[in-house]
């Protein structure tokens, strides 16, 4: 099983989910997506897997949201990819990925259906 966690260290919600798999004997590749974060291609992929719009994935309070100019309406779905994975503070985490399926960690329990 290759499990991959998207994964802030300073996010509670990221630091239980990880405990979460690590406790069901699972040692996840963990990526820092904030020093390293996803392709274009890999976030668009993630998408896919969650069946979300890139919007829903998008953390709306930070500041960089705007800044980015995420805000924006008109914006198609590849520009708002490109600029999440230019802004990576902007994406929602902890992502877990599982294969061809994914889960967003809020609330941890939610990876659970996917490990």
């Amino acid at each position: 099983m290759s499990v991959k966690i998207y994964h802030n260290p300073r996010c509670s919600k990221s630091r239980q989910t990880l405990e979460l798999i690590e406790g069901r004997e699972i040692q996840p590749e963990i990526v820092k997506y904030l020093e390293v974060p996803p392709t274009v291609a890999e976030l668009d992929q993630i998408l896919t897997m969650l069946g979300l719009e890139p919007e829903a994935l998008m953390r709306k309070k930070e500041a960089e949201y705007k800044e980015s100019g995420l805000d924006q309406a008109g914006l198609s779905r590849a520009e708002q990819i490109e600029k999440m994975v230019a802004n990576p503070k902007v994406i929602e985490r902890p992502i877990v990925v599982n294969g061809d399926r994914a889960a967003v960690g809020r609330p941890p329990e939610q990876v659970l259906d996917i490990l």
